[in-house]
This record gives C-alpha cells, sequence and structure tokens, in this order.
C-alpha cells in the first residue's frame, strides 16, 4: 500500500489551492505519430468529491467553502499523524465510539463506517485526495452529474430482485468484513465466497472500472500506454490491467471477463471506450452482467485528462446515468500491490465466523 506518511504537513498549505483544469489558455495538445492526442502518462484519481452528492450540498462550491472543507481535512489529519498517548484508554468492545459530530466530509464519513474505533486502518496506511474535482471552472460535489440531482438512480424491480437474491457471491463491490449474522447463510462457508478484493483478485469497488472511480483510501494512480492498435490502463491497486481493442468488435456473447470487454475508437480528439461483455461476478453498484458503459477520455491540458462515464443497463436501471472528473497527472511511482503477501484477514475473517457460529 502507498505510504504517504510525511503528506500531513503539506495538506495544510495545499489545501487552499483548487485545481484549475480547463480554465486556463489551452495549450497544444501533445500528439502521436499516428496523430491522435497523446494521452499517455500516469494520473493520480485521488480526490474529496463523491460519486454521489450528499442531500444538502449543492451542485458545486464556491472557492470559500471548498478551501475552508479542504482546510478542516488537512487539519484533521495532521492531527491523526500525533502521538497516540500511551496512557490512553482502550477502545470500546466492537468498536464504534469516537466523535460524536457528523462528519465534515465524506471522506470522514468513509473512514468512519470502515473502522470505527477499532479494526479500520489508521493515517498510516491512507493516501486519499486532498481536492475536489474541477470541471469546467465548477468544484463539483459529486462524481455523478446525470441525474441532475447526483445521485445514481434506484434499482429498478429487476435489480432490487437481483440484489436480495445474490447477496452472498463473490462480487468484486460486496461488502467486506461484515458479520455472519449481518448476511445471508454461506457467505462465510468458505474462501470462494469472499468478495474479490478482500481475496486480492480484483481491486474493491471500482477502481480497476469500467467505469474507473476513486477509490477514497489509497493506490489511486492509473497509468495510461497508448499504441495504435490498442491501449493500456493499468491500476495501482491490485496491479489491474485493461487492454482497450482499438478500432475492433465486440467478443462473442458467450466470452465474458471481469472487466468487460473493452474496444476503442477516436472521436476527433476524444478516446471514445465502449464495454460490454461483462460477468455476473464483478456487478458494478449490483448491474447485470448486461452491463454497458462508454467512457471518453479527452485530454484538458497537458496535465489533466476529463474522465466521462455513462452506465446502460435496464436490467438494473430504468435509465442510464453519467459522471464525470478530471485526472490530474502525477509524477509519483506507482508502487506494486503485494495484497497476499501476509493477507491474515481473510483467515481470520473465517476463524471468527466460526467462533461467531459456536457463540463463542
Amino acid at each position: 500500500m502507498r505510504n504517504r506518511f510525511a503528506f500531513a504537513v503539506a495538506l495544510i498549505s495545499l489545501s487552499a489551492a483548487l485545481p484549475l483544469a480547463g480554465q486556463g489558455a489551452k495549450a497544444a495538445t501533445p500528439r502521436m505519430p499516428d496523430g491522435h492526442p497523446d494521452l499517455q502518462g500516469t494520473y493520480d484519481l485521488a480526490t474529496i468529491t463523491p460519486l454521489e452528492r450528499a442531500a444538502t450540498d449543492p451542485p458545486s462550491f464556491t472557492k470559500d467553502k471548498a478551501e475552508e472543507l479542504q482546510k478542516a481535512l488537512a487539519a484533521r489529519r495532521a492531527k491523526d499523524y500525533e502521538n497516540s498517548r500511551p496512557d490512553r484508554p482502550a477502545p470500546p468492545v466492537g468498536g464504534g465510539g469516537g466523535s460524536a459530530a457528523p462528519p465534515a466530509t465524506f471522506l470522514e464519513l468513509v473512514e468512519r463506517a470502515a473502522g470505527g474505533a477499532v479494526g479500520g486502518y489508521n493515517r498510516f496506511w491512507l493516501g486519499q485526495g486532498t481536492t475536489y474535482t474541477v470541471v469546467d471552472g465548477q468544484i463539483r460535489t459529486s462524481i455523478v452529474v446525470d441525474p441532475p440531482d447526483g445521485r445514481i438512480p434506484p434499482l429498478n424491480a429487476a435489480g432490487r430482485q437481483r440484489l436480495a437474491a445474490g447477496r452472498n457471491r463473490p462480487t468484486s463491490d460486496a461488502r467486506e468484513n461484515q458479520s455472519p449474522t449481518a448476511e445471508p447463510a454461506g457467505a462465510f462457508d468458505n474462501p470462494e465466497q469472499r468478495p474479490l478484493g478482500e481475496r486480492c483478485l480484483l481491486g474493491f469497488g471500482s477502481t480497476s472500472g469500467p467505469p474507473a472511480l476513486p477509490d477514497y483510501f489509497y493506490n489511486d494512480l492509473h497509468q495510461i500506454v497508448q499504441t495504435p492498435d490498442s491501449i493500456l490502463i493499468l491500476t495501482e491497486m491490485v496491479h489491474d490491467a485493461r487492454i482497450v481493442r482499438m478500432n475492433a468488435q465486440h467478443l462473442p456473447k458467450e466470452i465474458r471477463r471481469w472487466m468487460g470487454d473493452s474496444i476503442g475508437h477516436w472521436e476527433g480528439d476524444t478516446l471514445v471506450v465502449d464495454t460490454t461483455n461483462f460477468t455476473d461476478k464483478t456487478r458494478f453498484n449490483n448491474s447485470s452482467e448486461n452491463l454497458h458503459v462508454v467512457e471518453r477520455f479527452t485530454r484538458v491540458d497537458s496535465k489533466t485528462l476529463l474522465y466521462r462515464f455513462t452506465i446502460d443497463d435496464p436490467q438494473t436501471w430504468d435509465r442510464p446515468w453519467t459522471g464525470e472528473y478530471t485526472w490530474p497527472v502525477t509524477d509519483k511511482p506507482i508502487y506494486e500491490y503485494a495484497c497476499h503477501e501476509g493477507n491474515y484477514a481473510l483467515g481470520d475473517i473465517l476463524r471468527g465466523a466460526r467462533r461467531e457460529e459456536a457463540g463463542k
């Protein structure tokens, strides 16, 4: 995992500086020998803009409001880096506790849900975003832009039925580390029933995509390698790699892949990637294997890509929905994600389940 141990102090000063992607004079687009835009590089997808907008938030923040929230987040992280008191009391049994105040940002909410007072990562392990994403000069409060309320449409009847029937399937976006009493029977029977991310087989959430989304914890780097015939999108987390076959036809429907079958073409200076042929093991937000994702990659300037995606699955939602956010370029190295090394958690999860079933 990425260790950004020394970044807390820098955040205090950086938090006041918002990215201004797409607002300045547009430089000439760098191009490949074949004339198409050069999208190659390493990008840091980390952001504090959530996928969905909070009910109380406007579509975008003012600069002053964003700076206020970013400074508060930086201050909280700096405090987390302080040495722990050796005489501190033990955390409450079962976790919980912590501040009773409502979380000020989405990341604070995520951290509370992930660990409570015990069991979660401390600040040493986290490498999260520090700023909101800015698109067309707007400081966005959600990645989802359509529907206009910034929320993913509700599941339709087919989606709700599939969710109820398949909660214990080993999908990539299944909940991790839940109690056996909180999930259907069988979810803790063997390693194969645990989520793919918990087993170090695929990045949890939708880090590898499609759609490629921020992880909100760590390892948010993505690298693009481009040739005229294929484009590689490498994800730092769990070293997932997608190959986009340019100007090709989709594979036959009976050939299914965890990350789908991606084919690409150029529309002017925008790379359009069309992905189908998913399996039922990598349901994105409970989507079906008939999920259809269209992604659009556009170079905004020499240091920024605009990433836009549209989700369509009539067996899950009654309408398509769309999100977008910027991918800033970075010079940080991509680290090997050695998830399997010392993965004691999976065995401990199953052992804990046996003890809970025995009433111990």
